[in-house]
């Protein structure tokens, strides 16, 4: 998975942590998240077709979904990537 985020500020890297730890424990320790910075990364941002973050996307397995600002919750984050209980 793919995490798109807006600077380094100090919510976003409790953000960032967050989430890693939801993977880990709604995924397994092999799930890997990869963190862009839209600032300093501009074209692979434009390339997802990232235009809001924080964004974090699901390259695989095919669909490639996305999920836009409030991922705060670890359920709804791991529903809309399809990828925890209740998943569609």
């Amino acid at each position: 998975m793919r995490l798109f985020v807006a600077g380094s500020s100090a919510r976003s890297q409790d953000m960032i942590h967050a989430l890693r730890r939801t993977c880990r424990q709604g995924l397994g320790p092999a799930t890997e998240l990869e963190v862009v910075d839209i600032f300093q990364q501009p074209d692979l941002a434009e390339r997802n077709g990232v235009v809001a973050a924080p964004t974090l996307v699901r390259l695989s397995p095919a669909p490639v979904r996305r999920l836009v600002g409030d991922l705060s919750d670890p359920e709804r984050v791991l529903r809309a990537m399809a990828l925890g209980p209740g998943a569609a």
